[in-house]
């Protein structure tokens, strides 16, 4: 079992930033990919940007070049840097942990941080 703590929600005007951070515990030693995930109301849940292992990222068109997602592989965190936010930005974000353990996959959720973009 792996738990995932967010922190970093807010509210910022239009234009701002914010970084949102995630740590893991337990059984961290079969972390694979790390990634933040985001839903907004009425709308579906959706990737905004995923990180394995290696060090190896990718993102949703609509944040490439605003967001950047790193991870501590020491710590087992994974942080997204949120830049020249968009009130289409405003979601609540949520931390997703996968693990491979003895050829099986599992997914883990954070509980969610409100992010508020005003404009």
């Amino acid at each position: 079992q792996v738990q995932l703590v967010e922190s970093g929600g807010g509210l910022v005007q239009a234009g701002g930033s914010l970084r949102l951070s995630c740590a893991a515990s337990g059984s961290t030693r079969s972390l694979n990919s790390m990634a933040w995930h985001r839903q907004a109301a009425g709308k579906q849940r959706e990737l905004v940007a995923a990180i394995s292992s290696g060090g190896s990222t990718n993102y949703a068109d609509s944040v490439k070049g605003r967001f950047t997602i790193s991870r501590d592989g020491v710590y087992n965190t994974v942080s997204l840097q949120m830049n020249r936010l968009k009130p289409e930005d405003t979601a609540v974000y949520y931390c997703n942990a996968r693990t491979v353990r003895f050829g099986l996959t599992s997914n883990y959720w954070g509980q969610g941080t409100q992010v508020t973009v005003s404009s």
